[in-house]
């Protein structure tokens, strides 16, 4: 089943395609969810990225916005213009990354909730294997860090301030994750992802062993020293795994969001299957049993098997198989904004598409029997534009306003294609 609207006069609109039957909702419901797509535009905020993968809203009434760009860059977008020296410049510090497509670099941006006083921000990024390490069994090494803004100029952060949270040894050059975000418990929350050295023969090698960091959720109190304390309610604070672990089972938790008390997190899939899950602390949530709502075979990714041992696993909120254009899930935020009422508590993502990237939302449904329906986002795209090309990620200002960010598909992590653009009112 396709879905293309009505056409409009101009041919500037992107008619999002959706496979109905690759969705499958997963909190008790059953059949498929109903389209019912919402009409929205997008405007160009800010370009000339290379590979935008963050935005964040500081909040401190100056109307700027921070925008992570993967090869090492933070931004500031203001007054709808990005300025010309970066906030915080990274670029020797990372791992030299593959120009033809890498997902290591600088992955994640998070601000402090009190930013505006304190000017503290925390990044992820790929840095170089530590000393010692071999470079035949580790590729990198991944620095949770907090850098401080200099008092003198609310533009620059000083780069001499880093403080490292947290050094995670990484195999593999993949499933590096990068989530970074506070929650309303004012703890700092950490995606990684369950990075092995040979996807062939090793895929979900660590995301089920608690011992180790990799392929989980990590949740840490940055209030401590000299690195950081851990949340006394932690499910492993007290042994049985590492205590950062707050849950597990992820192969590439690439995006999470808060909303409220709700944590969406979106584990990028292998094979066959993408997963949005509403994570709760110590939940298990399947990977490599599972992918998605499949049973997965190791041995042949595309051909799953048809019993596993499903006992103590979370099941994902929404899951959808992989098509032409489906790919790797790409999480979302809650829309909280007033411009668009018609999105209004609704859960925006989308999937990187291969190049051709797709906005979906999904929205809780039904009184007794609960389910999430997914629906795609039609898209009025600015004159000239014929496609959202790879989508990276999403943001969320102040007001609750959604921002997508983009570049152009057909290369990696290199030259000044990306873009920053607003979802508004058509």
């Amino acid at each position: 089943m396709h879905y293309e609207g009505n056409k409009p006069r101009a041919s500037r609109l992107f008619a999002v395609v959706l496979l109905a039957a690759v969705f499958a909702p997963s909190l008790g419901g059953c059949g498929l969810p109903s389209l019912y797509p919402v009409r929205v535009a997008l405007q160009l905020v800010a370009q000339g990225f290379a590979s935008p993968v963050a935005l964040v809203d500081p909040a401190d009434g100056s109307g700027r916005l921070f925008v992570a760009d993967q090869t090492g860059t933070i931004w500031i977008v203001s007054d709808g213009r990005r300025l010309d020296a970066p906030l915080l410049d990274l670029r020797e510090r990372l791992v030299p990354l593959n120009d033809f497509y890498d997902e290591r670099g600088l992955v994640g941006l998070a601000l402090h909730a009190d930013f505006a006083h304190n000017g503290r921000l925390y990044v992820y990024y790929s840095g170089p294997p530590r000393a010692g390490l071999s470079p035949d069994e580790w590729d990198h090494t991944s620095y949770i860090s907090e850098f401080t803004v200099a008092a003198s100029d609310p533009d620059r952060a000083d780069p001499a301030t880093e403080r490292i949270l947290l050094a995670i040894d990484k195999p593999g050059y993949n499933y590096e994750g990068g989530g970074l975000a506070f929650g309303p418990d004012g703890f700092l929350y950490v995606g990684v992802g369950d990075s092995v050295r040979n996807p062939a023969a090793e895929a979900g090698k660590y995301a089920q062993d608690t011992e180790s960091l990799l392929g989980k959720i990590l949740r840490i109190d940055v209030e401590a020293s000299p690195a950081y304390g851990i949340p006394s309610d932690n499910p492993f604070a007290q042994g049985g795994g590492r205590p950062e672990i707050f849950a597990y089972g992820f192969r590439n938790p690439y995006r999470f969001a808060f909303d409220e008390d709700r944590m969406f997190v979106a584990d990028v899939g292998q094979a066959l299957m993408e997963e949005v899950s509403l994570v709760q602390a110590g939940g298990n949530y399947g990977w490599p049993i599972r992918e998605g709502t499949t049973c997965f075979n190791a041995q042949e990714w595309d051909r799953p098997l048809e019993i596993c041992a499903m006992d103590g696993l979370f099941d994902p909120t929404l899951s959808y198989r992989h098509t032409e254009v489906l790919s790797a899930v790409i999480g979302g935020e809650v829309y909280r904004g007033v411009a668009l009422p018609s999105l209004s508590g609704a859960y925006v993502f989308g999937d990187w598409g291969r190049g051709d990237g797709q906005l979906f939302t999904a929205r809780v449904r039904g009184e007794y029997k609960v389910y999430w329906q997914v629906s795609p986002l039609l898209v009025e795209l600015p004159e000239g534009v014929t496609g959202l090309g790879q989508l990276l990620g999403f943001g969320r200002d102040a007001q609750g306003e959604l921002y997508i960010l983009v570049k152009d598909p057909g290369m990696g992590p290199q030259g000044e294609s990306g873009r920053v653009y607003k979802i508004v009112s058509p």
